[in-house]
């Protein structure tokens, strides 16, 4: 049987306009749940993540966080990382320090700061470099495209099991028709620039194909363009291929939505910062 309610908030998130970016759930004061509620949960509302506030262990945290996606739990994950701490923000979280906020999840400790709109450190990835040529030709078919049209591809997974791959510029990117029969547990991000942006415009345009994790196409992606931003903007970024230090991605435009991640890079930490704005907010029964 359902238990008592809960405080829950939908939030979207890279977007200030609601409906135009990422939406998750987010369970308030979830520490009474069973992983197998919270999984029944995050699988009954099918966004691409839904995530659980729970009082951390970690004393230099303010709170801990639980992310799932339809089919399992992940680490880290970007957007239900800003979404959950609006959330806890705006249900009156208090941050130990002020303009600051430490979460605790699987991932370890991911530090965010207050300014203009919430940003988060990029965690490590666990695994980067090269990927094989076994690895390319399976992105290859996966994506539908010519084998010469990946100008680069590496492992740039913080998490999820991201590989990234450079494609030509923004149009290729949009116009990929991923063959989801081909992807065999591959979670592919892919990404382009824009030529010539105005300034203030999107630099990038990025897709997330996750079909794994249970969801086909993510919308707007903060873990994968912050695994980006640390290949790209990095000291092994391919030549010809590096991103400025700060710029602003988007993502979802073929799926009807506006994301805009902002990205910088400062010394050795990347940022991956984003607006956010509360949807729903009520209780629910889990």
């Amino acid at each position: 049987m359902p238990g008592s309610p809960l405080p829950f908030r939908q939030v979207d998130v890279f977007t200030a306009e609601p409906l135009r970016g990422n939406p998750v759930a987010v369970v308030h004061d979830a520490e009474g749940l069973t992983t197998e509620q919270m999984q029944r949960f995050a699988h009954w509302t099918n966004l691409s993540e839904t995530t659980f506030l729970l009082p951390p262990t970690d004393p230099e945290a303010d709170y801990r966080l639980r992310i799932f996606t339809p089919a399992e739990e992940l680490p880290f994950a970007g957007h239900p990382t800003l979404g959950s701490a609006h959330a806890w923000l705006e249900a009156g979280g208090v941050p130990r320090t002020p303009g600051e906020l430490v979460q605790e999840c699987g991932a370890g400790l991911v530090r965010l700061r207050r300014g203009d709109r919430l940003a988060f450190a990029a965690p490590p990835l666990v695994r980067s470099g090269p990927a094989s040529a076994e690895e390319r030709d399976a992105v290859v078919r996966a994506l539908g495209v010519a084998d010469s049209d990946v100008l680069a591809l590496a492992w740039v997974d913080n998490g999820p099991g991201w590989i990234g791959a450079v494609l030509p510029d923004a149009a290729a990117v949009l116009a990929v028709e991923p063959d989801w029969s081909a992807f065999a547990g591959l979670e592919v991000g892919i990404v382009g620039r824009y030529d010539d942006p105005t300034a203030g415009e999107p630099l990038v345009e990025v897709r997330a194909f996750c079909p794994g994790l249970g969801v086909v196409e993510d919308p707007v992606t903060g873990s994968l363009n912050a695994s980006f931003a640390q290949w790209l903007t990095g000291p092994d970024a391919p030549a010809g291929l590096a991103l400025p230090p700060a710029y602003v991605s988007a993502q979802g435009t073929r799926l009807g939505r506006a994301g805009r991640v902002h990205v910088s890079r400062e010394r050795d930490t990347v940022w991956v910062g984003g607006d956010a704005v509360t949807v729903v907010a009520g209780t629910v029964r889990v």
